[in-house]
């Protein structure tokens, strides 16, 4: 095998203390994975897939001249093949453990938060591609991509990926998030938007330990009257009102039509309550009969509201529901700025889709898909990482560090070169951009018809010309 290139080998430097080769291998051990020492292992093959990544999912014919290695496409194309998806899953796994126990971990009224959020990403139009995810249900078959659906869990903290995990493009994150509840433990605290918050989710968490929040379901009905009646709880005698008195009533106090189904407990403040949610009676179909027999008859439930002025916009409403009950342990304005936390989340999936561009794979089967978004977390885990200690270095939040200027010196740096100091993102909290652009980068038409439908009517057009 030819020397290896310094970018390589920087990248193999960085990886060491969290990566190391004996941990690739010792995983490889564990999956069963066997291979021959050549110039295309399983520790160059897993070197040489992150530094493809990390130069933004480059053409694997251009490896050859980055890392300086005797290894051509389709030997280095087989090898990813060999090398299972349980491998990468466990370095990531590890790795990330390992990152997060490296920097000082900042815990919320000593909790950990953790971030869950889903996203999707646009696969080659292959069978197995098609198969496995699907494509939208407006585009005809033949004129559309499959989209993989996401679901990412991150460390509000540090911003590091704990697992993301890929599945068909109609499912509901719903039916796939108790996936990541064996990576959740007692103190930590998970954090999401509307799609999650369910009676089942919120009753499995609590049964192992870990504390939800989550912003309301639409159609969920919350009333923050004390002692309101409950939907299907009798009234006493004498609370009879007309209709036209109880509907001016409402409006009045902008209540939602209609009763809530959870029952009033305790009142902890304007806007601030403790309510006991039922158990629904329908079995939610992404849930076994054993889940939802384990499943408690009731569950408390803390709900609060509260507003977000902001400049320049109508004033918004958000309701949340969470299962952290002690209003005193945990303020209602500071359950508020962590939920703010949970918009960073957005930021993540930009840097990986936007910069690392991961909004289009390459791999052409199902399982390479999976094996890609794997070395893309493990990649942006390793940005990441770099991040944080420039940022300890500079005094500043991570977030300000600039990601683009991170990958740039991780590509450019010489091993045992000196960090110099980072571009820092500048604050803009009221900027609001309208997503347009000037350029027309894509004046093509949209594809209607398959290909070969469009291949034989230019045919025809050519014979009558």
């Amino acid at each position: 095998m030819a020397s290896i290139a310094s970018t390589l080998q920087r990248l193999k430097d960085d990886l060491q203390p969290f990566l190391p080769e004996q941990e690739i291998r010792a995983a490889c051990q564990e999956a069963g994975y066997t291979w021959r020492e050549r110039k295309c292992g399983a520790v160059t093959t897993v070197h040489l897939f992150i530094l493809q990544i990390l130069c933004f999912n480059t053409a694997m014919t251009h490896l050859r001249l980055l890392g300086k290695a005797a290894i051509a496409a389709p030997a280095y194309c087989r090898a990813r093949m060999r090398l299972p998806l349980e491998v990468l899953q466990k370095l990531l796994r590890r790795s990330a453990a390992t990152m997060l126990a490296a920097p000082s971990s900042q815990r919320w009224c000593g909790l950990r938060p953790l971030l869950v959020d889903g996203s999707s990403t646009i696969a080659p139009d292959r069978a197995n591609t098609q198969r496995a995810f699907g494509q939208p249900g407006g585009q005809k078959p033949g004129c559309g991509f499959p989209i993989p659906k996401v679901l990412g869990l991150f460390d509000a903290a540090t911003g590091l990926i704990l697992e993301l995990l890929a599945f068909p493009l109609r499912t509901h994150e719903q039916s796939k998030v108790w996936k990541l509840h064996p990576l959740l433990g007692p103190g930590d605290l998970l954090v999401g938007d509307r799609g999650l918050c369910s009676f089942a989710h919120l009753a499995m968490l609590a049964a192992c330990g870990v504390a939800g929040l989550f912003r309301m379901h639409q159609r969920q009905i919350v009333d923050f009257r004390p002692h309101r009646k409950a939907r299907g709880q009798a009234k006493r005698p004498g609370q009879r009102q007309r209709k036209g008195q109880a509907k001016r009533r409402r409006r009045k106090q902008r209540v939602p039509s209609g009763q809530p189904s959870s029952r009033f407990v305790k009142r902890l403040g304007k806007h601030d309550q403790i309510v006991e949610w039922r158990k629904p009676v329908r079995r939610p179909a992404w849930m076994t009969t054993e889940q939802y027999d384990s499943l408690p008859a009731t569950l408390r439930v803390r709900e609060l509201r509260y507003r977000l002025p902001r400049k320049g916009q109508r004033t918004l409403c958000v309701t949340l529901a969470t299962t952290l009950l002690d209003g005193v342990r945990y303020p209602k304005e500071k359950i508020a700025e962590l939920y703010k936390v949970r918009w960073t989340v957005e930021t993540h999936f930009a840097e990986l889709k936007t910069t690392l561009k991961m909004r289009r794979v390459k791999s052409q089967t199902a399982e390479g898909v999976r094996k890609e978004l794997a070395v893309y977390a493990l990649v942006y885990n390793l940005v990441h990482v770099v991040m944080l200690e420039a940022a300890r270095r500079q005094g500043v939040a991570v977030e300000r560090i600039s990601f683009v200027d991170t990958i740039r010196w991780l590509l450019s740096a010489l091993p045992g070169e000196e960090m110099p100091k980072l571009i820092l993102n500048p604050r803009r909290p009221d900027r609001h951009e309208p997503r347009v652009i000037k350029d027309l980068q894509d004046t093509y038409r949209k594809m209607v018809k398959p290909r070969q439908e469009l291949r034989k009517a230019l045919k025809k057009q050519a014979k009558a010309a």
